[in-house]
C-alpha cells in the first residue's frame, strides 16, 4: 500500500466514513472507494461489501479484486436505563454494538447496574446530539416518560440511523404519534420508529423484551 493511500484510508477511519479498499490480486493495484472512481460493477460490489460488512471477491475482466470494507462501528444507544435496558444493554454488546444508555437521572444509570456499558447522564437531546447517529446506529428509547423518550425520538428522526425503536402499547404510541407530528414530523418518518419495539415473540419480562428488540435490531440491519 502506498503512504498516501494508507493516509487516506486512516483519515476515512478516524473520521468514521465508511469505505472499501479494493486490491487486484494480480499485480497489487489498490483503490479506495467511493474515494476513487471505479468500473459500475465493481463500484456495486463495493457496495454491496460495505452493505453485508464482509470481504469479498470480485471478477472483473479476467481480473479477480479482492474487497475489504472499512465501516464504522455499529453502535446501539439506549434511552433509559430501566430493567429492559439491564437486559439489552449485554445483548447489544454481545451482538457487536458499542452500547451508550443514556438517563438523566443519576440513580438508575450508574455503572452497578451497567458494568462496563458507556454511561451519558446528559437529557437526551443534548445526548443524542453529541453522539451524532449515523447509519450504522440504532436506537431504542426505554422510559415510557415523553419528557425524556420525546426529544431522543426527535433528534433520532433527524439522523440517518438504520433502527429506531420506542417501548410502548399502541395506545403509548398514538399519543407518541400526535406530539411527533406537533414538532414537525411526518408520516413516513414517523413510520420508521418500530412500535411496539422488538419482534412479536410473546415477550413478557425484560430479558425477553430485549430479546424480542435485538433480534428486530439484527434483523432490520441484515435487511429482513
Amino acid at each position: 500500500m502506498t503512504p498516501e493511500l494508507l493516509a487516506r484510508l486512516q483519515a476515512a477511519r478516524a473520521a468514521q466514513r465508511p469505505v472499501v479498499l479494493l486490491t487486484r490480486l494480480s499485480d497489487g493495484e489498490q483503490h479506495l472507494w467511493p474515494e476513487d472512481a471505479l468500473p459500475g460493477a465493481l463500484a456495486d460490489a463495493a457496495q454491496q461489501a460495505l452493505n453485508s460488512d464482509r470481504t469479498a471477491q470480485f471478477p472483473l475482466d479476467g481480473e479477480a479484486w479482492f474487497l475489504q470494507p472499512h465501516n464504522p462501528p455499529l453502535r446501539l444507544i439506549i434511552v433509559g436505563a430501566v430493567h429492559a435496558g439491564q437486559a439489552l444493554a449485554p445483548l447489544g454488546a454481545a451482538m457487536g454494538f458499542a452500547v451508550t444508555v443514556i438517563d438523566p437521572r443519576g440513580s438508575f444509570a450508574t455503572s452497578e447496574r451497567f458494568p462496563g456499558v458507556t454511561l451519558n447522564h446528559d437529557w437526551p437531546d443534548e445526548a443524542m446530539a453529541a453522539l451524532a447517529p449515523d447509519a450504522r446506529t440504532a436506537i431504542v428509547t426505554l422510559t415510557h416518560d415523553p419528557k425524556l423518550d420525546d426529544p431522543a425520538l426527535d433528534v433520532a428522526l433527524k439522523s440517518p440511523a438504520f433502527y429506531i425503536g420506542a417501548l410502548g402499547s399502541k395506545r403509548t404510541h398514538a399519543k407518541r404519534v400526535e406530539r411527533l407530528t406537533e414538532l414537525g414530523h411526518d408520516a413516513t418518518a414517523i413510520a420508521r420508529i418500530a412500535a411496539p419495539v422488538g419482534l412479536d415473540i410473546g415477550a413478557v419480562t425484560a430479558p425477553e423484551i430485549a430479546l424480542s428488540i435485538v433480534a428486530q435490531i439484527v434483523a432490520r440491519r441484515r435487511g429482513k
